[in-house]
């Protein structure tokens, strides 16, 4: 960057974050406002509530409110109102101020973080624990926790108990899960973990700094062949008064390593002989992964002759009693999609498809050429990994990945560069991608892309080498199911209805193309253009109805037309430009494609495709190809084929949240989105869909313009 550009970057930059800072401030605000006018709502009203909150942050907050199935109203003592249950946050300031005005309400009601908190820290929770007699980090407290440790267990909840913790540790989860994982140790080791000083869980279970240091000698005395890793709270990092030990003096410590990083914990548990705790968390998912813990303070899940513990027994429990209580019966949770109560399996399943996919690319990549309005999605469909944009290949570090938008050349980029390929996947959206409707799916290829037969796909690899089990089957089946019943297609348009002819006996659909598009270049070695694909179709079936659709970008006015494709009539009986694939795909027998994605569409409905080009799911033994693909000689069934590219290949995004989510709920939502927009009305679906074409092609033709002036 040129030295006279620096001051203004920064400028941009700290100006940036200043209006970040006020635009939460006025959020915050607003929010303020809003409790505040329904505290006076309740005060007109009489004053008599069914729940009151002793902070506004509390009375807010949605997970809360959705979990209670009540919004609380905030407790003021200058407008008191006359609640039944009266909450507040743990033994925090909100929660003294409750236990102080028990007297007030009918009962009360203490609030934490469930011990799956988020994925991110400043992510909704996905639980919250509801607690009536105290809270769970306090040793001497009546804390409904302990008495659901004590229960026994019935043999279904003891199966569903060991079942939580299998999948737990499959997972790799821990309370917070958006961090890649920590380096572990090449030696054997154990672990000691360090907390934030001031922490309230360090003085309610009986600990305080003299602890740590204590800790740490029994670790080394106990263990005096082994390694001891001492892990850094994260909150720690940046301000050394909040840590119980000085990485420096550790260092200078025989035996002793020091993880000053903020990366997930679980692979570190994991790989652990023993683990040395106070009343840190980590205890109990050490237990989870089966590992020796030490505790020197009192947390909820010592003192049942499942730790070595310094402090008193409490009684007797086995690990499926510590799981059950501390995982099903003491908190509840909120699914982050749908906002509903959900159980702790979804809750596992979401945060573990948020780790699997944040570490499944290199932490730094380099995406080459992508136009502004893409680089927020790619970062939403990338989260997890630090994304660099860059206009020219040759940017790229040496040994760097680099992304690339579809076919695009990796010319220019260094030789040891890795290259990942992006393409939409195959449930996009509710619009097309050319009006600039966001995605949900987009696939990420480290090997090829999809479309292009000249290589193998990631895809391809998937279809060629993976082997399934019955409840991936029961998954692609089920999947498909609700593909079909819900009618959904790649962008789920609108359309009209189409009525087939009476008498009508064999009827073809010929869907249209984008001759220009990169799957015709690749994967149409034949024939190339829409009108000999249909004077092929016509030659082949002369006494057959034949329907051509054309692609939606063309008849948007969002792409060209093909050669002589106004000559289409000549070679089928009716030109259906606007009406609905779904609707298609009810009525015809057979479909033939070039490589268009209504063929993978009609073979989840059961017809009959005849390929005429290299399509991803040609080649398989489930079409009828025209053009071979010797590579490819494994025969699959439907299940198989979804199964990929479905479900193994891409990545689907959630509209609401912005996280991983799975194609089962992009279905869901795309059913919704796609209602909605039906409800508009048809006329004014088109003159929008006409204008925003327009509008896209001429904004495509200035931005061409302006990249050609500058590179």
């Amino acid at each position: 960057m040129p030295p006279t550009l620096l001051p203004l970057t920064l400028l941009h930059a700290r100006g940036a974050a200043a209006v970040r800072g006020l635009m939460r401030w006025g959020h915050k605000a607003l929010q303020w406002q809003q409790g505040i006018v329904r505290l006076l709502g309740a005060r007109l009203r009489g004053g008599r509530v069914a729940v009151a909150a002793t902070s506004m942050d509390l009375a807010l907050d949605p997970v809360l409110s959705r979990l209670l199935g009540v919004r609380p109203v905030y407790f003021c003592r200058l407008l008191p109102v006359r609640p039944r249950l009266i909450l507040g946050w743990g033994n925090r300031r909100s929660g003294r101020r409750a236990r102080a005005l028990r007297d007030r309400a009918d009962g009360l009601l203490l609030v934490e973080d469930g011990f799956l908190r988020s994925v991110g820290r400043r992510d909704p929770p996905l639980s919250l624990v509801f607690d009536r007699g105290g809270i769970h980090y306090d040793a001497d407290s009546d804390s409904d926790l302990f008495g659901l440790i004590a229960r026994p267990l019935d043999p279904a909840q003891d199966a569903r108990a060991r079942g939580l913790i299998h999948r737990w540790r499959a997972l790799g989860l821990s309370k917070y899960n958006a961090r890649r994982d920590c380096a572990v140790p090449p030696e054997p080791y154990v672990l000691v973990v360090d907390q934030v000083a001031g922490d309230l869980s360090i003085a309610g279970g009986g600990a305080d700094a003299a602890t740590f240091p204590r800790m740490l000698m029994a670790a080394l005395r106990e263990n005096p062949g082994l390694r001891v890793v001492v892990k850094l709270h994260p909150d720690s990092l940046s301000d050394p008064g909040r840590r119980h030990f000085d990485p420096e003096a550790l260092r200078a410590l025989p035996r002793v390593t020091v993880l000053a990083c903020d990366g997930h914990i679980a692979p570190l548990i994991a790989g652990a002989r023993a683990v040395y705790v106070a009343t840190s968390q980590v205890g109990f998912e050490a237990l989870i992964h089966g590992r020796r813990v030490r505790c020197f303070g009192r947390p909820f899940y010592a003192g049942w002759g499942l730790t070595e513990d310094e402090g008193p027994r409490r009684g007797t429990a086995d690990l499926a009693q510590l799981v059950h209580a501390a995982l099903v019966d003491y908190p509840r949770y909120c699914h982050p999609e749908t906002g509903a109560e959900t159980t702790p399996e979804r809750a596992m399943d979401h945060a573990g498809l948020q780790r699997a996919l944040r570490a499944a690319f290199p932490a730094r990549l380099y995406a080459v050429g992508f136009p502004r309005r893409k680089r927020p999605i790619l970062r939403r469909f990338l989260q997890g990994s630090q994304v660099r944009f860059l206009r020219h290949p040759h940017q790229v570090p040496p040994g760097a990945t680099a992304v690339l938008w579809g076919s695009r050349s990796a010319e220019g980029l260094p030789s040891s560069a890795r290259v990942l390929r992006v393409e939409d996947g195959f449930l996009r959206s509710a619009g097309l991608g050319a009006e600039l409707v966001p995605p949900l799916s987009w696939v990420i290829d480290d090997l090829g892309i999809h479309y292009d037969p000249a290589q193998p796909s990631r895809l391809e690899r998937i279809l060629q080498d993976s082997v399934l089990d019955q409840a991936a089957r029961q998954r692609a089946r089920a999947l498909r199911d609700l593909i079909v019943t819900s009618r959904v297609t790649k962008y789920n348009l609108p359309g009209d209805r189409w009525t087939r002819p009476p008498g009508a006996v064999r009827v073809i659909l010929v869907p249209g193309q984008v001759e220009s598009d990169a799957s015709i270049r690749c994967g149409a070695p034949d024939i190339r253009t829409n009108l000999d694909l249909l004077r092929r179709v016509r030659a082949a079936a002369p006494a057959a109805h034949i329907l051509y659709k054309p692609h939606p970008d063309v008849v948007g006015g969002l792409r060209d037309a093909g050669a002589d494709e106004s000559l289409a009539l000549r070679f089928c009986d009716e030109v259906l430009d606007r009406a609905s694939a779904a609707d298609l795909l009810d009525q015809v027998d057979e479909v033939h494609t070039l490589t268009s994605l209504l063929g993978f569409e009609a073979l989840l409905r059961g017809l009959p495709v005849t390929c005429h080009g290299q399509p991803f799911y040609a080649g398989w033994g489930l079409t009828t190809d025209r053009v071979p693909i010797p590579r490819r000689g494994r025969r699959l069934d439907l299940d198989h084929l979804i199964h990929g590219a479905l479900i193994a290949y891409p990545r689907y995004v959630s509209g609401r949240t912005g996280l991983f989510t799975t194609p089962e709920r992009t279905v869901r939502d795309l059913v919704q989105w796609r209602d909605r927009a039906h409800r508009r009305g048809r006329v004014g679906r088109l003159l929008r869909g006409r204008w925003r074409g327009r509008l896209v092609t001429r904004l495509r033709g200035l931005r061409s313009w302006l990249w050609g002036r500058r590179t």
